[in-house]
């Protein structure tokens, strides 16, 4: 075997230059003790955790792979469940910041994450149009409601009844009774997509928002409540009950009823606010009381409404009929009977609107006890914007308080430059230039530019030199932070600008079809008596084409300019010669690099190829298909013939130009790479990408292999088409509006093979023990028994001691979908093994849970397999018995928590949980209501 050429891996360093993204939702947090100070936002496939106050990060909850497209903060603030593009949920704990929960069942992204009022379960919706219910507690997955035809836009619990809302762009509004997993409502009063809702005045009214510039306002009114005297008690009883499942023996009943569905609820539309917005809702929201309700579109522009609560819309309506009593004795008129009413406008009143300095993206307000309200803006920009205001002025005005800019720019980054000692990083966007330092990775610099398209360090660091679209040159001093000179190069834009190898001027290339040549010189300052920097044009090469992209041979002698009808054309520098024309690219070459030995010239076009030519001759060495979208930044590294790419396809590759390899591929942006830069010692990749972030990436000492990079490629190729394939069927299950919450996934498949793998073992020891005691009493003594290494590790374990704990080693949430991959064979064992686990008593909860999903989907096989009868018969026996144990265990330790409770709350006179503060609160209330009763009476 011949030697192979080692290669050294490149991995991701950092991510920086990103405040948040836009694709998610900005949510308050609670953080060391604190809320409305902390707030949570996504950062590409991360989560950033800013204080508000200070403008710093706090806290960084790392992602995997997936970019994020949900948050949402748990109502005991001490965790975050965030949503990603490839539809899985993970649960973080905002103490630790690491993920303790990880949940799989959607194939698209998430759309909407709830958690209910305790905490317990936690509702998703996604862009595959199901919705999923799951158990945070057991680390489960419930069951799945399908039901929508379009992406889930918002889920919503309802506190007191066991119900859920969710709405989606097929334009429709459901209402799912979770007691019997259906939707036993549809709401289909809206003609485009619904966009976002919220539940106000205590869950009495659903607001929606949709396409235009109406908020449909829909009273609810729950069965229970409403009781007609004529109705007969037995239909009562049937209408009543929250879990009433529409099954076949209320049909007689179902054809009787006018509205059969209207059995939990009755959902009927009241009216309309009317937004200033014309364009469609973007957020739809409350704060956590419901008292404040804010929605915003596709502009700047936040509207926020204050709800009346019960009391105040009492007072208004006395007042209001006071006011017409008043009116009617005037005018002589008989008093009015209950027919003053309050209009929509008045119970839900426009309070004010914030005007943000950019589009708003997403949202999330928190009262505080003093009534002053809280707001934090994500902005389109890669800004966050904190606002108060004070609900209790006469004209409540919204204050900015703070607003998060440093960490990156307005706009997307179009030019990256590397200084000379390897420390210094320049970016530049549409308004700005920053000057970053590599190993803090803190910004150092701003300063106000035109459009900037290129860039570079002018030799010694203490300057950068900026080529804009409107075809200027800004040369800027990085000590002072100031714009030294601006020069008009072009009458187009300046689409290139390269250093001539000598370092004593540059060249650039513009849209005005012009190559010109610059050199430093030092002039005198008018404002100082040192001299400063400045360029003098010295040449111009007129060309036919708009020039893309220019760029200097090591030794000086040719120059390279990439022209807009696909060719690049050489010249000599001394004469400026034509020398070769490279031809072959379909579409105009955008990035172009000559390596550092001048023997190589590689391009890179929007034809998504990359070609290698020969220097001496022009001849095409190889064509690679580089990448699935245009080539937009090519560079070799120093000092040798491996060089990167960047495309629209949000990949960086690296190549060896020699023997014509892919080498590796850095996966991390998530939208096009606009441009990347290569430090001068090779160590660094900087790149930048229209998902706002920076990234830079850092050689390691890691050696890397071709072969085991490709096997690598093709493993990950396969989990991909594993999550793609079609779910495994449950045998008797129809496709209806519920079914299993989990999906498939390679890790569903790695515990299912695991099982299996123990339980192979466990049938081979078994046998070899059978042996083992025939020859002990063929021998007539005892004779070593030989055992095995697994189970040595493990420390000496039975074999079915080992298949347990191969068993508690499965994810919660994914233990169904692993047992129903697992092959009928191996479940007559594990049904003997559980037998025995549960007669010992150990892990009841876990092995009822799969052993009741085990008799669910092989229900025909066992019940048909004569040899099961037994083991089944031990199962019912032993089960029941040990479900009742831990049954008993639990309510008595129940009853000593709660006896605990009463003597602690009896010792120190103070409510031990926070909902017998509420109780109180409400006796309170329903005392004074009595006592003006009383009063009103007398």
């Amino acid at each position: 075997m011949g030697l192979t050429r080692q290669y050294l891996r490149y991995g991701p360093a950092a991510l920086f230059g990103l405040v948040a993204s836009a694709r998610g939702n900005a949510a308050f947090v609670a953080l060391r003790g604190e809320r409305g100070r902390y707030v949570a936002v996504p950062a590409c496939e991360h989560v950033f955790v800013w204080d508000t106050r200070k403008g710093e990060k706090v806290l960084i909850l790392k992602g995997l792979k997936q970019e994020v497209s949900y948050l949402c903060p748990s109502p005991d603030g001490l965790h975050l469940a965030v949503g990603y593009e490839d539809g899985s949920i993970r649960v973080f704990s905002l103490l630790s910041g690491e993920a303790n929960i990880t949940f799989n069942g959607h194939k698209a992204a998430v759309t909407a994450l709830q958690y209910d009022h305790l905490g317990g379960r936690l509702v998703s919706g996604s862009k595959d149009t199901d919705v999923i219910v799951w158990d945070v507690i057991n680390e489960s997955g419930l069951y799945r409601l399908r039901g929508h035809k379009d992406a889930v836009t918002q889920v919503l619990f309802l506190k007191e009844k066991n119900l859920l809302v969710t709405s989606g762009k097929d334009t429709l509004v459901k209402w799912w009774d979770l007691d019997t997993q259906h939707c036993f409502k549809t709401l289909v009063g809206h003609r485009t997509e619904v966009w976002g809702m919220a539940l106000i005045s205590e869950e009495k009214r659903l607001i929606t928002g949709s396409a235009d510039s109406e908020l449909r306002v829909w009273d609810i009114t729950y069965i229970q409540e409403v009781k007609d005297p004529d109705e007969p008690e037995s239909k009562k009883s049937k209408g009543s009950s929250p879990g009433a499942e529409e099954n076949t023996e209320d049909d007689e009943t179902l054809e009787l009823d006018e509205h059969p569905e209207e059995r939990l609820i009755k959902c009927s539309k009241v009216g309309s606010i009317m937004r200033e917005g014309r364009d469609r809702v973007g957020t739809l929201a409350t704060d956590r009381t419901g008292k404040v309700l804010a929605c915003h579109g596709t502009d700047a522009v936040l509207e926020v409404f204050s709800v009346l609560s019960e009391e105040e819309v009492r007072k208004k309506l006395e007042k209001k009929m006071k006011k017409a009593k008043k009116k009617a004795k005037q005018n002589s008129e008989e008093e009015p009977e209950g027919t003053v009413e309050l209009s929509l406008q008045e119970e839900i009143q426009r309070v004010t609107n914030i005007r943000a300095s950019s589009k708003i993206k997403s949202f999330d307000l928190l009262l505080s006890a003093k009534g002053e309200l809280k707001i934090v803006l994500l902005l389109q920009n890669n800004i966050i914007e904190s606002y108060h205001l004070n609900l209790s002025a006469q004209v409540p005005q919204a204050v900015r308080v703070s607003k998060i800019t440093i960490g990156g720019h307005r706009s997307d980054v179009r030019t990256l430059a590397f200084s000379s000692d390897n420390i210094a990083i320049l970016s530049a966007a549409a308004e700005s230039i920053k000057i970053w330092n590599r190993s803090t990775l803190q910004c150092i610099r701003t300063m106000d530019c035109e459009y900037a398209l290129c860039s570079l360090f002018v030799p010694g660091d203490r300057q950068v030199i900026v080529g804009t679209k409107t075809g200027k040159l800004q040369l800027y001093d990085l000590a002072s932070g100031s714009l030294m000179e601006t020069l008009n190069a072009h009458d187009g834009a300046v689409w290139s600008i390269a250093l001539s190898p000598d370092q004593r001027g540059v060249v650039t290339g513009g849209a005005d079809k012009c190559v010109k040549f610059w050199e430093f010189e030092l002039v005198k300052d008018e404002n100082s008596v040192q001299k400063r920097l400045s360029m003098k044009h010295v040449r111009v090469l007129q060309l036919d084409e708009d020039v893309l992209c220019v760029r200097y041979s090591p030794n000086q002698k040719l120059l390279a300019v990439s022209l807009l009808d696909c060719t690049v054309k050489i010249f000599y520098v001394d004469t400026l010669k034509f020398f070769l024309s490279l031809y072959g690219h379909k579409l105009p070459v955008l990035c172009m690099d000559i390596s550092y030995d001048g023997t190589l010239i590689a391009t890179g076009s929007a034809d998504r190829n990359v070609k290698i030519w020969g220097l001496d001759f022009g001849d095409c060495h190889r064509s690679l298909f580089a990448h699935d979208d245009s080539v937009m930044y090519l560079q070799f590294v120093a000092k040798s013939h491996l060089f990167f790419t960047a495309g629209k396809d949000s990949k960086i590759k690296q190549w060896d130009a020699d023997k014509f390899e892919h080498i590796q591929t850095l996966e991390g942006h998530h939208q096009e790479v606009w441009c990347l830069a290569l430090s001068p010692n090779g160590d660094y990749v900087v790149s930048a990408s229209h998902d706002k972030s920076l990234r830079l990436w850092e050689r390691t000492r890691e050696p890397l292999i071709l072969e085991e990079e490709r096997e690598m490629q093709r493993e990950a190729e396969y989990e991909d088409s594993v999550a793609k394939e079609a779910q495994p069927v449950v045998a008797g299950e129809t496709q209806g509006e519920t079914g299993l919450a989990g999906k498939k996934t390679i890790e569903t498949i790695k515990a299912a093979e695991q099982i299996m793998e123990a339980i192979e073992l466990y049938r081979e020891e078994m046998a070899k023990l059978k042996e083992h005691k025939a020859i002990c009493k063929a021998a007539g003594k005892e004779v070593p028994y030989p055992v095995n290494p697994i189970l040595r590790a493990y420390g000496n374990i039975t074999p079915s001691a080992y298949v347990l704990e191969v068993f508690k080693k499965v994810k919660s949430s994914e233990l169904e979908e692993s047992l129903l991959v697992l092959p009928f064979s191996y479940v007559p064992d594990l049904l003997r093994l559980f037998n025995e686990y549960i007669r010992l008593g150990s892990d009841i909860e876990l092995l009822c849970r799969a052993l009741l999903f085990l008799l669910k989907i092989h229900f025909g096989q066992i019940t048909s397999n004569h040899m099961l009868v037994t083991v089944i018969e031990n199962l019912k026996k032993t089960t029941i018995s040990r479900v009742s144990e831990a049954r008993d265990v639990l309510g008595f330790n129940m009853a000593g928590l709660q006896y605990l409770k009463r003597e602690i709350e009896a010792k120190d006179e103070v409510t031990f949980f926070a909902d017998a503060t509420d109780r109180f609160e409400e006796k309170k209330r329903k005392r004074k209501k009595k006592e003006k009763m009383i009063l009103a009476v007398l």
